[in-house]
């Protein structure tokens, strides 16, 4: 295998990647074996620190593991006017009444004392 001149900045990037998301090097070897990857934890953690050099298949892997890893973390969004309770045809404390009703889970509410 010969020296791949983009394997430092993949690393780099996915360094970064991982710790912006602070995603664990056990869950995303966890991921990545998940997906047929090859290395051992080890192996991985060896290679972020650049002390090893992977096959571009297996960094590939490693840049799934990564991605999906963080297309599953819960991410903020911007709230829609009717989000809000109160705001149209949403459910909420207001369009229930003050007797109580179901919340947007469909769990049954007490009314306020």
């Amino acid at each position: 295998m010969g020296f791949d001149p983009n394997e430092p900045e993949q690393r780099r990037r996915l360094r970064a990647a991982i710790r912006a998301a602070d995603i664990p090097v056990s869950d995303l070897w966890l991921k990545y074996f998940s997906l047929s990857g090859d290395a051992g934890e080890y192996e991985v953690e060896a290679y972020l620190q650049g002390l090893l050099s992977l096959p571009p298949v297996q960094r590939d892997l490693l840049a799934l593991a990564a991605n999906e890893l963080i297309d599953d973390l819960p991410r903020p969004r911007a709230p829609y006017s009717d989000d809000f309770p109160g705001s149209g045809d949403a459910p909420g404390p207001s369009a229930e009444g003050p007797g109580g009703g179901a919340d947007t889970t469909g769990r049954q509410t007490e009314p306020d004392e």
